[in-house]
């Protein structure tokens, strides 16, 4: 028994466990984050372009059946908003915060292009598949 309390207490205690437990709660606070962001600024901004704030009363109706394509309509906005503030709120910062902190060398290309669109190697005086001789760069 305890030497199933000591590897339950291991796992718990896992990097890979503790950082998505920390991923799961930050991804929680930034959807209430973003949530409050599209309803007090995004749905006032449609309101003011468009006149109402939501489309959910939008629908037609074919043999009795209801589309409500106005609630299709709202979710994409929501879709839309959500994706563009993850997108440049923290996609973007993070890559550029990433390519800052890159310290390895650029890699040194082993391969070019050839005139008819085929990769020779960087010191090849000929092209394999067109036999035109490539000058070397």
């Amino acid at each position: 028994m305890r030497a199933m309390v000591k590897e339950f207490q291991t796992f718990l205690l896992r990097g890979n466990l503790v950082d998505t437990a920390v991923g799961i709660v930050i991804g929680l606070a930034f959807a209430a984050l973003v949530k409050a962001f599209v309803e007090d600024l995004i749905t006032p901004l449609v309101a003011a372009i468009f006149g109402k704030h939501d489309f959910s009363f939008l629908y037609f109706t074919i043999n009795g059946s209801r589309f409500l394509y106005g609630d299709f309509i709202n979710a994409l906005i929501t879709f839309l908003s959500v994706a563009a503030a993850v997108f440049f709120f923290v996609v973007k910062p993070v890559n550029a915060l990433m390519a800052r902190r890159k310290t390895e060398p650029p890699v040194d290309e082993t391969v070019r292009e050839c005139p008819c669109l085929s990769e020779i190697p960087v010191a090849a005086h000929r092209c394999a598949f067109c036999t035109s001789e490539v000058a070397i760069a």
